[in-house]
């Protein structure tokens, strides 16, 4: 006797159709996601070329300065003060036209910005025009790496110490709505609106030049302790004003903030049910308050990560630490594009690979969240 195949049944074929078409629906979702942010990388690198080289204007910046530097050395040459003022002339036009060919300045604009384009989009970042290491390097890779450190330690310092603070000042205030520090909170929520910079000014006058508690500036005493606590002590002391200033200037926001987010989910219906129920506020926090709001709390946290490479462009400056910021600072008043580009481009790819992470992190705190539905609720 043969055996026959019994069909399956619709259930069971449908099921096994489910994860294959799952599959699918994912890998096209992550395809389209990652496509869409390549674009809009490529175009936030470009108009960041763009800007960095003013629409080519840089090129005639550069070339100017050029010619100023090649007469200069001519004119103070012995070996060139016999030659008349049209043989002079000539040489000086002759060395300048083998300069701009030797960096790319007889191209047109157009052609240079695409290539640049297609070497940063590589991270190729090249050379810098003017700045160098420490170490003599004029690469922007080896510069960036030697601002790097300084730059993490102050903005890790602030922004973690500034995120978790508001975060539970901004619970604690949800439990005592109303309160005289919580009215208090919100009064002083607009001086947020200053820049820490601004307050970092203030604080210098007070700590540093009248008290004369602390230091005005720098990563460490000079000459630097040769211990190694006596270093680390060292660099603590530098660290206090600048972190001050950063979370003076975040804190009265970030808890007011934080605390509105509380608050909207802390009145829902379901809270005033499981409170029915006899459930510890430490219970309904956990589940009804911080639960809903964890997809904001997740982003702000990871806006904070990718915050840090930046820096503080004008708190570095204000306070002369060594970081990308000031970096940043030095190589906006240089013209030094290759540097600007090369700190926009590690920012855009950490940007873009952030919000590519966050839809993921988001289908795993959030269950109503399906990654590659186009956000549709289950």
């Amino acid at each position: 006797m043969t055996e026959t195949a019994l069909p399956l049944p619709p259930d069971a074929e449908t099921s096994t159709r489910q994860p294959s078409h799952a599959a699918v629906k994912l890998a096209r979702y992550v395809s389209l996601k990652l496509l869409s942010l390549l674009v809009a990388v490529t175009i936030g690198v470009y108009l960041t070329i763009l800007i960095a080289n003013m629409g080519g204007y840089v090129d005639e910046i550069l070339k100017g300065q050029i010619r100023e530097e090649i007469s200069v050395t001519i004119s103070m040459d012995q070996t060139k003060k016999n030659l008349t003022v049209a043989e002079r002339s000539r040489l000086i036009d002759e060395l300048v036209t083998l300069e701009e060919r030797r960096l790319g300045l007889d191209q047109p604009f157009l052609l240079r910005s695409l290539r640049f384009l297609s070497r940063a989009m590589t991270l190729t970042l090249g050379r810098a025009q003017w700045l160098s290491s420490d170490s003599g390097s004029k690469l922007v890779r080896n510069i960036i790496l030697e601002r790097l450190p300084p730059t993490l330690l102050l903005m890790a310092s602030s922004n973690f110490l500034l995120f978790f603070v508001t975060l539970f000042f901004a619970l604690y205030l949800s439990r005592n709505y109303g309160s005289l520090i919580d009215k208090a909170i919100i009064a002083l929520s607009p001086t947020s609106a200053a820049p820490a910079w601004f307050y970092g000014i203030f604080l210098l006058l007070l700590f540093a030049a009248v008290l004369g508690w602390l230091p005005f500036g720098g990563m460490v005493a000079a000459p630097p302790p040769e211990g190694t606590l006596d270093y680390a002590l060292s660099v603590l002391r530098h660290l206090i004003l600048p972190v001050l200033a950063w979370l003076i200037s975040g804190f009265f926001a970030g808890v007011y903030g934080y605390r509105t987010f509380f608050l909207i989910f802390s009145m829902e219906d379901y809270v005033e049910l499981a409170r029915a129920k006899g459930l510890t506020s430490r219970d309904i926090e956990r589940r009804y308050v911080l639960r809903p709001t964890l997809p904001n709390i997740i982003t702000n946290f990871a806006l904070t990560l990718i915050g840090l490479w930046q820096g503080a462009t004008i708190l570095e400056t204000v306070f002369n630490w060594p970081g990308l910021g000031r970096l940043l600072y030095q190589a906006i008043g240089l013209y030094d594009s290759p540097v600007i580009v090369g700190s926009a481009v590690i920012y855009a790819y950490l940007l873009a690979i952030t919000v590519f992470l966050l839809d993921f992190i988001y289908a795993l705190v959030d269950p109503r969240v399906r990654v590659g539905s186009g956000g549709a609720k289950l």
